[in-house]
């Protein structure tokens, strides 16, 4: 057992699901859109829903949009800090299912893309990354994750397991969603490294990928 497991993760605010966990989703969702999201529409599920604001959901969930960490001293400030990036953010509240009390879906726009995250916070700081675009997936951030959506084809997870295999980076754990058979696809493999950007582009320009997301840890080092 780490220190980090006896005290908590190291964060501004004054609730680890509520604030560490809550920017923690905020950093995976931009990571997914993969740029500076310019308009957020953000839903609270359950408990995020009941007594965030008082914990400081909203504005964890805001930094880790913006790019900041849960130790980021700007945490507090977040909202403001949104509004002089050009951030437009509007809240919602919604029944997302049967999933954590602390969840939350984001609609995120920018740079010409779109992408929809659902996301939990389970407690310590720990979170988990439930759907992306409608799709099912289930990982925790803690490792690089290679994310490839794609259309459902015979072979599709040998062939980007191959070209991981050839960049020598072992795979932790892998899971793979459709919508449909022969439909859109989803791709989830956390290693044990990142992925060189050479490989990355291969996997890229493999036939029936749509997009390819390398997304680095947001969980601290313990």
């Amino acid at each position: 057992m780490s220190v980090l497991d006896m005290i908590g993760p190291v964060m501004i605010g004054p609730s680890s699901s509520h604030t560490a966990g809550a920017c923690r989703i905020g950093l995976l969702a931009r990571a997914i859109l993969e740029t500076s999201p310019e308009k957020a529409e953000i839903s609270l599920h359950g408990s995020f829903a009941k007594t965030g604001r008082g914990h400081g959901t909203d504005r964890a969930l805001v930094a880790g949009l913006l790019g900041f960490r849960p130790d980021d001293g700007r945490l507090p400030d977040a909202l403001a800090e949104a509004e002089r990036a050009g951030l437009a953010v509007t809240w919602a509240v919604a029944d997302l299912g049967n999933v954590h009390p602390n969840s939350v879906r984001l609609v995120l726009e920018g740079g010409g893309r779109r992408a929809t995250v659902l996301g939990s916070s389970i407690g310590g700081g720990a979170v988990e990354i439930l759907e992306i675009d409608g799709v099912p997936v289930r990982f925790s951030g803690a490792r690089h994750t290679l994310l490839v959506g794609h259309q459902d084809f015979y072979g599709a997870i040998a062939t980007v397991t191959r070209v991981v295999a050839d960049d020598r980076v072992n795979i932790a754990a892998l899971s793979s969603n459709r919508d449909r058979r022969g439909g859109d696809a989803l791709m989830c493999l956390e290693l044990d490294g990142r992925l060189s950007d050479p490989a990355l582009a291969w996997v890229a320009r493999i036939h029936g990928m749509h997009w390819v997301r390398m997304l680095p840890p947001v969980m601290d080092e313990g």
